[in-house]
């Protein structure tokens, strides 16, 4: 099995990070191209390869960790996914600037955090990410935590629970185990249309919930 992670903000490189602390093999891959990545890799050390877009894309697990505003044009210059799996880890939000009039907006109740939601007109997310990965097996994970959490699963009183949901059952299967070999508690919310919103920032019940299991 081959994991590529596609963004290598600070979801990615963190996800990176999880993935090296187990001595799981991944190539991660940004905009900006492979030298740029030096630092991570260097830091993870020799399971992390840094790759271009389209040897990311091509493993057979790929995790999604774009900013919502980048996933529709980086997504739309690769080919069809012949049924690998995706792990969908965005979250509509914007990020705002720091002098950004938004931040300020009495409307936005997450303007402190530096993010705004953003309006996509689905009834969750993933509906659109779906939409973008045509022949892929999309799983939702890794967005409902804080992402420094990502590189701590233990937290001394027990293992953090990180959510999963879709719609193919071996594909859920895959990602229910590689989350527990980082070391995570999995459960799986079901099918997209039922776990993605429960798990979805900003508003959803159980995003940003630290839950652990003991």
């Amino acid at each position: 099995m081959t994991i590529g992670i596609i963004g290598a903000g600070a979801l990615g490189s963190n996800v990176a990070r999880a993935f090296g602390k187990v001595g799981i093999a991944a190539t991660i891959a940004n905009s900006r191209g492979p030298e740029s990545l030096a630092d991570l890799v260097a830091e993870v050390g020799p399971t992390l390869t840094a790759g271009t877009l389209a040897e990311a894309a091509s493993a057979d697990i790929v995790v999604l960790g774009l900013r919502w505003s980048d996933a529709a044009a980086v997504l739309n210059t690769l080919p069809e996914w012949q049924g690998r799996i995706v792990i969908d880890a965005t979250n509509p939000v914007a990020f705002l600037a720091p002098d950004s009039p938004d931040r300020s907006d009495p409307s936005n109740p997450l303007a402190a955090y530096g993010i705004k939601p953003v309006q996509h007109g689905r009834n969750h997310s993933s509906e659109v990410i779906v939409d973008l990965l045509p022949g892929a097996r999309v799983v939702k994970a890794f967005n409902h935590l804080d992402v420094s959490a990502l590189v701590e699963p233990d937290t001394g009183a027990g293992q953090r629970v990180l959510f999963y949901s879709g719609d193919d059952a071996d594909a859920k299967a895959q990602v229910g185990g590689l989350l527990g070999k980082i070391g995570f508690f999995a459960v799986d919310l079901g099918p997209l249309d039922v776990g993605a919103p429960l798990a979805e920032l900003p508003f959803g019940p159980l995003a940003a919930g630290a839950f652990v299991k003991v």
